[in-house]
């Protein structure tokens, strides 16, 4: 399992450019299917045949990323960021743009210490006050290398292992949750549609999830994301209430309502399954962001829909870091809920 995610995470596509990642979903789940599509967006939508009720399961392909804004006459690039990122995080990062002739490699630069002014140095550098540098003399040599305006931008970092069977890398935020659904797929034992779907351009606006629910219309969902853990210091003990090795993460409410407020037979379905299933999980009110649910429950008539998430430490950042313990939690309650969808219905 290991590997897929390594894969999965190594992959890049930043929102829009999310083909890589496309085509290892489609070919991890291609055997274990009944046919695959990609809508006009860019979704992919794996179909497995069989009775009513319809259950999606959705996860979104891209990671936030950069992209080429300007070049100027001495070879130095300034982007635009795509997707939330915190600016602190992108100083001196080895980054990959993906031109016209292949990878390029370049690093975050901005102006050193050494010749800031001490005013200077109290301030957070913006994103806005950085570049890139490949290494280039001239905008030309830039231009030779296949590197134009619009070329999307990723972090060079690949999936790392760490001790207690924990692992750090980029886009973990969610590519864990495409293969939170590979592995599902491939366990589920009742026969009931499944519809096993990979998102674009959630990190921009919820884009994909809104165009394939619509498509498929599902009777219910589940979206399988990341959680932010908060087992870290600087936090008070009162505050760390998602914790890595704490299990899956069920959703009751994210963004403080605004986004998502599940519905309570969905909480309760995902819920009975955890206790009858013996499946550690922790439950979480946020008040932060959202995830492709807010998009997929407001869809046509309204869809029931629930999120179940691997806890995550510092995310957006390109190191976030999981338990694999948590990730199994999170497979085996996906799973084995659509095998005891009959607590969604009592």
């Amino acid at each position: 399992m290991n590997e897929l995610i390594k894969k999965l995470c190594n992959a890049h596509g930043i929102s829009g450019y999310e083909d890589e990642i496309r085509e290892i979903f489609k070919s991890e789940l291609e055997n274990f299917v009944d046919r695959i599509e990609v809508d006009n967006l860019g979704n992919i939508i794996a179909f497995r045949d069989g009775e009513e009720p319809s259950i999606m399961l959705a996860a979104h392909m891209d990671e936030i990323g950069l992209m080429v804004k300007s070049i100027s006459e001495d070879g130095f690039i300034k982007f635009l960021k795509i997707g939330g990122w915190f600016d602190q995080s992108l100083i001196n990062r080895r980054v990959v743009i993906h031109g016209e002739k292949g990878k390029k490699y370049g690093v975050i630069g901005c102006k050193p210490p050494h010749l800031m002014k001490e005013e200077e140095k109290k301030k957070a550098i913006l994103a806005e006050e950085m570049f890139i540098d490949i290494g280039a003399k001239s905008r030309e040599e830039v231009e030779k290398e296949g590197i134009k305006i619009g070329s999307p931008i990723t972090l060079d970092a690949e999936m790392k292992e760490l001790i207690n069977n924990r692992i750090t890398g980029k886009a973990i935020d969610d590519r864990i949750g495409l293969a939170m659904i590979i592995e599902a797929v491939k366990r589920i034992k009742s026969d009931f549609k499944i519809y096993a779907v990979g998102t674009v351009q959630e990190e921009v606006g919820l884009k994909g999830a809104k165009t394939s629910a619509y498509k498929i219309s599902p009777s219910i969902a589940i979206v399988c994301e990341v959680a932010n853990a908060k087992d870290y210091p600087g936090l008070e003990e009162k505050e760390k209430s998602i914790k890595v090795d704490g299990g899956a993460v069920i959703t009751v409410v994210d963004a403080g309502g605004r986004g998502l407020i599940v519905q309570r037979r969905v909480l309760r379905w995902l819920e009975e399954t955890a206790k009858k299933e013996e499946i550690k999980y922790q439950l979480e009110v946020s008040d932060g962001g959202t995830t492709d649910a807010t998009a997929i429950h407001l869809t046509k008539e309204g869809i029931p829909c629930g999120v179940v998430s691997v806890p995550t430490r510092y995310m957006h950042s390109g190191v976030e870091m999981i338990s694999m313990n948590d990730f199994e939690e999170c497979v085996k309650l996906v799973s084995k809920a659509i095998d005891n969808l009959k607590f969604f219905y009592e």
